[in-house]
């Protein structure tokens, strides 16, 4: 923040998308793209007479990522009606949790600058999400709206901290290690460009030393970590100047335009009685058996801290290696099949940061989508260390690699591009090169010891690369000495 003598207060309420097969309340697909309308039938729909049906899955997930950040899960939870209109939400109320949530009291540890911070996580709470309105035609005067109602009922659960996160780059931090923490658990895809990852940020300023809150602006829907970042300082800055001026900070929901950079108001802030919540009549209270419980806290997969401390103490990768391939789970589990493969961690690290990455960036693929495998990568590795390719010509095998899908001992194969290892044709290939050029081997002889690489260049142009460069090395000090 540009002015010193404020202070920034954040919360973040972090919605993901539960990985069922099914609704939340009813049998209907949540599979991502599907044709408009297709998944639906009378319960996800609000059809007179239709109930709801709790999907045993989704408590089981969102018990699963209760444990992981440390909270308490609820024997007893209770189901509400969030009542308010909305062209998107069918039924005219949501089914939410309200005052009894499936899990209170968490806490995550964040890492911002190189400082730790403990970060409280009020509640977790389970629910349904509303449809999707779909926009045409804005530019002129045809413009029409319809609604998707494929992801009406979709099993959701809200992740509320408390008030302490101090900064966007705090924020930034706890979003990012929470997406981890979903995806490691396998609670959630967590993809916020598929939309099962959504961010709302509650933040007010005050000055430095004050203990009370300031009255909270709420942005909605900040669906990647960059908008979540600028869209708080962005608005951190607004309500400075605000307040500088002496004017009042208006408690209301704004929206982030990307495009311009600033927040814009969306509507005023409803408070919790606008919603008129009640428990939800058609579901009885949720209760869990306490063995069902303890079952469920003593399965969690390997947190992302945790696998971050095992690749570096069992791979001996450095801590940088670690943080990048620990950033999904997915791509940890490529890392751990690669370096199996190959018997190189390091290599495969290494490949794995610099060509894998590149590739799949430059595309926006994710790594659940590469199309080269860990095992041919791990092949590929396997086959430099063996000195069948250099490393220059495993760059080239893999770009056909990630084109085509071929194994790499294939491609070389079929296009010669076998690494020439044999010491004798080395040698021979080396005195013609020496033969064909007197006046730098003079210079070598002469004392000018730098000639040596020049011949090296050659040999490996000669050969298109194709040769051991140790053993072309190894060839030509022989023949230049004589």
């Amino acid at each position: 923040m540009t002015n010193p003598s404020y202070e920034t207060v954040i919360g973040l309420e972090v919605h993901a998308q539960l990985l069922t097969e099914t609704k939340l309340f009813c049998g209907c697909r949540t599979h991502f793209g599907d044709p408009p309308n297709t998944n639906v039938c009378p319960v996800c729909l609000g059809l007179p007479g239709a109930l709801p049906v709790l999907n045993g899955r989704a408590v089981e997930l969102a018990a699963r990522m209760g444990f992981a950040v440390n909270c308490q899960v609820n024997k007893v939870s209770i189901f509400a009606r969030k009542n308010y209109f909305y062209p998107d939400l069918p039924k005219g109320y949501q089914i939410s949790q309200y005052d009894r949530p499936l899990a209170i009291g968490g806490r995550l540890m964040i890492n911002v600058e190189g400082s730790t911070k403990m970060i409280g996580i009020n509640r977790i709470h389970m629910e349904e999400d509303a449809g999707k309105l779909l926009h045409e035609g804005f530019s002129d005067a045809k413009m029409k709206s319809g609604v998707d109602y494929n992801r009406a009922g979709v099993p959701l659960i809200e992740i509320v901290s408390e008030p302490e996160l101090r900064s966007p780059a705090e924020a930034v931090a706890y979003a990012q290690d929470l997406r981890a923490i979903l995806q490691f658990m396998d609670v959630s895809e967590a993809s916020m460009e598929k939309g099962n990852l959504r961010c709302d940020g509650n933040i007010s300023v005050r000055k430095k030393g004050e203990t009370s809150l300031g009255p909270k602006v709420e942005l909605k829907n900040l669906n990647s970590f960059r908008f979540l970042s600028r869209a708080l300082t962005f608005e951190a800055e607004r309500q400075v100047v605000r307040l500088e001026a002496g004017k009042q900070i208006v408690q209301e929901t704004r929206l982030f335009d990307a495009e311009k950079g600033q927040t814009k108001t969306m509507r005023a802030k409803e408070e919790a009685h606008d919603y008129r919540y009640f428990p939800e009549p058609d579901l009885p209270p949720l209760v869990l058996d306490q063995t069902w419980l303890g079952r469920i806290s003593k399965e969690l997969n390997e947190l992302p801290k945790t696998r971050r401390s095992r690749l570096i103490s069992e791979y001996g990768i450095p801590a940088y290696d670690a943080d990048i391939l620990t950033s999904s789970r997915h791509l940890a589990d490529y890392f751990e099949s690669v370096a199996a493969t190959s018997a190189n961690a390091k290599a495969a690290s290494n490949w794995i940061m610099s060509e894998v990455l590149r590739k799949l960036n430059m595309t926006s693929t994710p790594i659940e989508a590469v199309p080269v495998s860990a095992v041919a990568l791990g092949e590929l590795l396997k086959l430099i260390d063996e000195g069948m390719i250099s490393g220059k010509i495993a760059k080239d095998v893999f770009e056909k690699m990630y084109a085509s899908g071929e194994k790499p001992l294939d491609i070389i194969e079929s296009e010669g591009l076998a690494q020439i290892s044999d010491e004798a044709e080395i040698e021979k290939l080396a005195k013609q090169i020496v033969s064909d050029n007197q006046g730098q081997l003079e210079e070598y002889r002469g004392g000018n010891e730098k000639v040596l690489s020049w011949f090296v260049g050659q040999l490996m142009k000669m050969t298109s690369g194709k040769i051991n460069p140790k053993l072309a090395r190894d060839a030509l000090i022989k023949v230049l000495r004589g």
